[in-house]
Order: C-alpha cells, then structure tokens, then sequence
C-alpha cells in the first residue's frame, strides 16, 4: 500500500512539473496572414495596335477645265475606285476603363480608278474616259469611347482627324470623242498624265467591337468611314507631243468605307499577384 501512495505521489509531482515548464515556454506566434496587394485600378496604359482592312472608296466628281467653262455642260457617271488592302500601325494611351486615344499611321494600297465627262455644247458632244490609279498615306490622330462590357465584347465609338497623302499614279484621258451636228465626224485623243501627290485634310467616324482576350492583348471588329479630301494628276502631255503642260483636272471628294481587323496590346497590364506559400513550424 505504501509502495502505490508513493507511486502516486511521484506521478503527481512530474505532473505539476511538467504543467509549470510548459507554462514557462514562449507561445509561438501564429504564421502572419498574408495581406492581398492591391491591385491596380483598370486605367491608365499605353498600348499599341495594328489593323488590317479593305476598302471600298468612291469620289463625288471630276473637275476639268472644261467644268469651268460656262458655256459648257458637263456631267460625271460611272465614277468609282475598285476595293484595295489597308494596313496601319499605331501607339496608344488609356486614359480611364472608357476613354483611350492613339495615332496612327495607315497605307492603302492601290485602287483603280474609272470615270467619265460628257460635254454638250452647241453644235458638238464629247466624252472623257478616264482611268488610273490611287494610293493614300494617312497619318491621323484618334479617340474612342468604350461602351460598357457584355459576355466579353465591349461596342465602341470613335472620331480622328490627319492628313493624307493622295497619290495618283498612270492616270490617262482616253478616246475624247465629239461629234460635229452640222459637220458630222468622229475624232478621238489619248493624254497621259505624270504620277503626281498632294497633302489634303482628312477626317474619320468609327464604331466596332471589342474582345478582350486576356489583359494584355485585344482583338478589334471595326467600321471607319474615312474623308480623304481631293487627289489630283500631273502635268500632262498628248499622245502625239501635240500639247502638254500643267493639269486641270481634280478628283473631288474622295471618301471611302472600310472594313478592318485590328489588335492591341497593352504595354503595362497589370501583374498577376501570387500569396506567399503558408509556412509553419511543426
């Protein structure tokens, strides 16, 4: 029995020793919990963009100087430019998640061109065939409205404004024909035109659509109704030496519809924060 008391007694005593160095241990501090970085606003980047497209251009009229002329009556049909490529480069800002801005340069390839004049006079009647081609450097400034955001597709809106560089190339004034009334005859002329550009002002309207494919990259559906303003030839020379000197003739109002497939890519996007691992001591 005394053997058991003092068993006892030990087991209670390594207790309450054990109980009072525990007591006296430091307490471990819990593993620091991890603070999120705040992540940046979605505003403010620079971005570049390129876009690729076709046109479809068209001009309101042909100035000659037998336009000029008041005793003649002069008319414009079957004016028009065939469709040709577009291809731009340009650099970018976003200002806030609704309005960015850019500039653009942009060239659009060649475009053949056709048209004609009828001139009515007293005692004649004539015809000038025209053919040819265009050409366009555009260097314009932009801005965009985003629209909001549905199922990843963000409408958009935009205005710009430049200057382009209107180049006509192998531009050529065939077959003038007139026919006398009171003498009837035939005759017919060919006059070929230097390749010749001029600077003009022009301006756009745009709208499309928007995808966003990850934060940093974002593919564009786009409409741009462009004026590119006037395009002009050459001096001139006919087909047999027997004249030439400075052009007369313009082509007016040159406007175009286009199609185009675009891209961006953001420069800044925001990083993509990662919580440290959990470490604890065991």
């Amino acid at each position: 029995m005394r053997s058991v008391k003092s068993l006892l007694a030990a087991g209670a005593a390594s207790l309450i020793s054990s109980v009072a160095f525990a007591a006296d241990m430091p307490i471990a501090a819990p593993p620091p919990m991890y603070a999120p970085v705040a992540q940046p606003a979605d505003f403010g980047g620079w971005y570049l963009r390129g876009d690729i497209g076709m046109t479809n251009q068209s001009a309101k009229r042909i100035d000659s100087a037998a336009a000029q002329n008041p005793n003649l009556s002069v008319g414009t049909f079957g004016l028009g430019f065939d469709s040709s490529p577009l291809f731009d480069l340009g650099v970018g800002y976003r200002f806030n998640n609704w309005f960015r801005a850019d500039v653009i340069g942009q060239y659009r390839g060649r475009a053949n061109f056709h048209g004609a004049n009828s001139v009515i006079a007293p005692g004649f009647a004539g015809n000038d065939s025209y053919s040819g081609s265009k050409s366009e450097f555009v260097v314009m400034a932009n801005a965009y409205v985003d629209l909001g955001t549905w199922w990843c597709i963000t409408p958009f809106i935009g205005a710009g404004v430049g200057g382009s560089y209107n180049r006509i190339s192998g531009f050529r004034d065939d077959g003038f024909q007139y026919v006398a009334i009171n003498n009837p005859q035939l005759t017919s002329s060919s006059t070929y035109f230097a390749d010749n550009g001029k600077w003009n002002l022009a301006w756009a309207a745009h709208a499309g659509l928007a995808y966003k494919v990850n934060p940093g990259f974002t593919v564009e559906l786009a409409y741009s109704y462009m004026d590119l303003g006037d395009a002009a030839p050459g001096n001139f020379r006919a087909f047999d030496n027997s004249s030439s000197g400075a052009s007369t003739i313009k082509i007016k109002d040159i406007t175009s519809h286009d199609v185009k497939l675009g891209v961006r890519w953001e420069l800044n996007s925001p990083p993509v924060y990662a919580p440290p691992p959990l470490v604890t001591k065991g």
